[in-house]
C-alpha cells in the first residue's frame, strides 16, 4: 500500500517514537523509508551582519544535530530490517522542507512526531506537524508524546 515513507526527525523522544512506528509500517507494507532532518540555513535573516558569526555557529551545531538524529533513525530502521536512506534538507521553514521533499521523492506517506504544544507555546513556536497536515497531498501519520 505504501511504497515510500518520508520520516522527518528532529532528535526528540517524540521523533524516536515516530521512527519506531515508521519501522512497523515499513515492515508491514514492504516500504522504503527516507529519514530527513530539516535545517533552516537562514534563521538570522533580517538581523544584520552582526549575527554572521552566530549564524556560522548555528549552522555548525545544526549540522551535527542533524547527523546525529538521522543516524539514530537509520540505526533503528536497519535493526528492524527496513531499507532506509537519510538526508539533511535545507529549507526556510521545516514544514515546507518536509512537503517539498515528500513531493520530490514521490513519498506516499509521511510519518512524523508532534510535540503536542498548546496555547501560547503553540502560537509562539508554531506547529510543524499542523502545517504539514494542512499542506501535504499525501497521508500524514502523526505520532504524539
Amino acid at each position: 500500500m505504501f511504497k515510500h515513507i518520508l520520516l522527518p526527525v528532529d532528535g526528540s523522544e517524540t521523533a524516536q517514537k515516530a521512527v519506531e512506528k515508521a519501522a512497523g509500517l515499513a515492515r508491514a507494507f514492504g516500504s522504503d523509508v527516507t529519514a530527513i532532518y530539516v535545517i533552516d540555513p537562514y534563521p538570522f535573516t533580517g538581523l544584520g551582519s552582526d549575527f554572521a558569526y552566530g549564524q556560522a555557529e548555528y549552522l555548525s551545531a545544526a549540522t551535527v544535530e542533524a547527523r546525529e538524529a538521522t543516524e539514530a533513525a537509520r540505526a533503528t530502521l536497519e535493526q528492524a530490517g527496513v531499507k532506509v536512506t537519510t538526508s539533511v534538507i535545507e529549507a526556510h521553514a521545516a514544514w515546507r522542507g518536509i512537503i517539498d521533499t515528500a513531493t520530490a521523492l514521490g513519498a506516499d506517506l509521511i510519518v512524523m512526531g508532534s510535540h503536542g504544544r498548546r496555547g501560547l507555546e503553540k502560537v509562539v513556536l508554531g506547529s510543524v506537524a499542523q502545517r504539514v497536515l494542512s499542506h501535504a497531498h499525501q497521508p500524514v501519520f502523526i505520532v504524539r508524546d
